[in-house]
């Protein structure tokens, strides 16, 4: 199921980033590019940190194809993508959660710390996102509005609780699944967000 979900996951992430790039008036390769680093950008993170070589992707070309693919395509189908917005927020929920699981499960087989597989699973769950903002020149949207990161944060944590208790690794999934989906579309539903931190330059800073 992991596997599955991934795959409808990355698609999106990559249809993501070509529209991200598309308001940034990019090229093809531009859109192209965008949607690669926005689909696979946290797991390549991940593997560098953890050391995790070869990286993912590079053994699964199929990745590639998929993801710029998908790039390319939403350029066609872009005039119709307002319609699929709410399908969107659900799909991106869904990929945040498996990318999320996916990062932990990638740091419990190289036998690292529990504090370690957490950032993990959330630098797999974000950090594409991360990295599309970036390249966009704007402050990366998972770090400002409704809860994403603090969900992936909580979705980790339930997840390794689950496991450390010897719960069926399916209904650990259904539950992580569960929790994480449901909490990210409250936290669209009624704008829920992490308190705000503003700093004003004084004339003590100069």
């Amino acid at each position: 199921m992991l596997t599955y979900i991934f795959m409808i996951a990355i698609t999106a992430e990559a249809m993501s980033g070509a529209l991200a790039a598309g308001r940034r008036n990019m090229d093809m390769f531009g859109v192209a590019l965008i949607a690669f680093i926005t689909a696979l950008g946290g797991g390549t993170v991940r593997d560098v940190v953890l050391g995790n070589f070869p990286v993912t992707w590079t053994q699964h070309p199929s990745y590639i194809y998929l993801t710029i693919g998908a790039g390319l395509a939403t350029m066609l189908v872009a005039r119709f993508m307002k319609h699929l917005h709410q399908l969107f927020l659900i799909v991106d929920g869904m990929g945040l959660i498996a990318f999320t699981i996916i990062g932990c499960n990638v740091a419990l087989n190289l036998d690292y710390d529990t504090p370690v597989v957490v950032m993990a699973g959330i630098t797999t769950g974000i950090f594409g996102g991360i990295l599309r903002d970036l390249m966009c020149n704007r402050t990366p949207q998972v770090l400002r509005h409704e809860l994403y990161a603090s969900i992936s944060l909580l979705v980790a944590l339930l997840y390794l609780c689950l496991l450390e208790r010897g719960v069926d690794h399916d209904i650990n999934l259904l539950a992580s699944f569960s929790v994480g989906v449901g909490l990210r579309m409250v936290a669209i539903r009624w704008h829920l967000s992490l308190p705000v931190f503003t700093y004003a330059l004084g004339s003590w800073d100069d």
